[in-house]
């Protein structure tokens, strides 16, 4: 009987799958580093999300490993090269959160517009700071998406809805047909931070996107404007965006994600206009349930092909 390790906490439809496939599972959510590496060499498959990295060495030590699964989007924390290298197949589920990061997107441009959380974090001190808190509708407004993927794509799609502009960045060209249904024109980086009343960042991480937004590219921005993140926390240089929001360069910001979690740069939480969020994009009951339910049934099909 095939063996798969579930090393992080995933929705339970997934290991009921795992079970109904015929696999003989172990349900690990805290197991530790030198645990995985030990312990790797009896199992056929394992699955994680973002806690484990499935490192070299663990690969290396994997003698029966056939199949990798991470249930989620990016393979951060998979070394993808070592996997290749000894023919272990590695599955994920990109498409599992996009609909609750798009959400979250629109959630946070309504927040950011309208001082959602500074007018209820001074409610709850007791002020009334009602002609303090002029916010701004999202109709009207230009939206900069920075990579044009599934998320992506879903975002624009509700902003539009909203009455707003949509410009993108992508280093693949858009397809017509979505430029069209979307009013939507493609543009330079440079440019769509010097248009946009709110940039969004959809790119995935590694060396082409390392701080592809630092000061040069904050100062390119409207002094009026904000940036969401919630793709990979370097993709920011944060003590750079700490900068600009503190000096006025732009507006504010909101963070899901960090470039160390939990942050380490705590001169993050003092600035005003600034929402942050503790990498929660895709936690949604709804969106584990899919990462879990896609990735496992990638894995069962991996394990016995």
């Amino acid at each position: 009987m095939s063996r798969v390790l579930v090393c992080d906490p995933i929705d339970d439809e997934g290991i009921k799958m795992l079970k109904s496939a015929g696999l003989d599972v172990d349900y690990r959510p805290s197991i530790t580093p030198a645990e995985l590496k030990q312990d790797i060499k009896g199992y056929d498959g394992v699955v994680v999300r973002s806690r484990t990295k499935i490192t070299r060495e663990v690969i290396e030590s994997g003698s029966r490993l056939k199949a990798i699964g991470r249930a989620g989007v990016g393979l951060d924390n998979i070394d993808l090269v070592a996997a290749k290298e000894k023919g272990i197949k590695v599955v994920n589920a990109p498409e599992s959160l996009t609909q609750s990061v798009v959400e979250m997107v629109t959630g946070f441009m309504i927040a950011l517009s309208r001082y959602i959380c500074n007018a209820d974090k001074t409610m709850k001190e007791g002020k009334w700071l009602k002609t303090q808190y002029l916010g701004n509708e999202l109709n009207g407004k230009t939206l900069g998406i920075v990579g044009f993927g599934r998320i992506g794509r879903g975002v624009a799609k509700v902003a539009r809805a909203l009455g707003m502009k949509i410009v993108a960045f992508d280093v693949i060209p858009i397809d017509e047909k979505t430029k069209q249904e979307l009013a939507l024109e493609q543009l330079p980086l440079e440019e769509v931070l010097r248009v946009s009343d709110f940039v969004t960042l959809h790119v995935p991480g590694g060396q082409g996107t390392y701080h592809l937004i630092d000061l040069p590219k904050l100062k390119l921005m409207k002094p009026s404007s904000f940036i969401i993140n919630t793709s990979r926390g370097n993709v920011v240089k944060e003590e750079d965006l700490i900068y600009a929001i503190k000096n006025k360069i732009i507006a504010g910001a909101a963070l899901d994600v960090f470039e160390v979690e939990p942050p380490s740069n705590k001169e993050l939480f003092t600035l005003e206009r600034i929402i942050l969020t503790p990498h929660v994009g895709g936690e949604t009951a709804e969106a584990q349930k899919l990462a879990a339910t896609l990735t496992v049934q990638r894995l069962i099909e991996a394990i016995n092909s």
